[in-house]
Parts: structure tokens; sequence; C-alpha cells
């Protein structure tokens, strides 16, 4: 079955304290750990998909080191294709209205979210 054609708007990406919206439709937090200070009922989540974040070891080697970005976008890559039914569903939501993938980095154009959404839209 192929896969749903996303349009790049349903699928957003927003900080974890930033606040929910309505127009962030399905909120999925895709980080490994749970952001440093915020309540369950502030983070306002659909769910948590942690099993789709980097590994703790690609985590802990980028370190949100600029210099790393692109090697860590590929070893990213490489993990998330273990994880196909986390990608389908995902995508599956994405092509049905807007889905909004939650982070808690402080560097808005380099983190997980950003290429987990850049897989999602793309492919790898």
């Amino acid at each position: 079955m192929p896969k749903p054609k996303i349009p790049p708007a349903h699928v957003g990406l927003k900080r974890a304290y930033e606040a929910a919206d309505t127009a962030d439709g399905t909120r999925i937090l895709v980080d490994r750990l749970w952001p440093r200070g915020v309540s369950k009922q502030r983070a306002a989540l659909d769910d948590w998909m942690k099993d789709i974040a980097p590994s703790a070891g690609l985590r802990q080697w980028f370190g949100h080191e600029p210099s790393r970005w692109a090697e860590f976008q590929r070893r990213y890559k490489a993990e998330l294709r273990a994880h196909a039914a986390e990608l389908e569903r995902l995508r599956d939501i994405a092509a049905k209205g807007a889905l909004t993938l939650v982070y808690a980095a402080r560097d808005e154009e380099r983190n997980d979210a950003v290429v987990l959404r850049d897989v999602l839209l793309h492919g790898d």
C-alpha cells in the first residue's frame, strides 16, 4: 500500500514549553525524556512516542552541537528505519489532519523533531 501523501502544513513542530493550541491537532511528544518542568496538563499531549526518539547514545553523542547536525540527521534516519509501524501511524494521523511533533530542545532548527518531520514528508 503506498504511503499517504501528507500536506506539509499538516505536520507542525512545537516546543513543549509553548502553549498548546487547538490548531495543533494531534500533539505527540517525540522525545525520549519528559521535558523538565512541564506538567502533563500543560503539555496537553495526545501521546508520547518515546520509542521513535533518537537512542540515548545518539542523543548524548549529538549534544546539540551544530557541527554534528549533518551526521546526527544521517544516524537518526538510520535508526528510524527500525520504526516503520510508528512512522506509519504518524503518517496516517497527518494524512487526516494536523499533527504537531512536540519536543523540548532549545534549538528549533536542529533537533530530532525536525528530522522526523522531514522523514514523514519526504521519506528517508
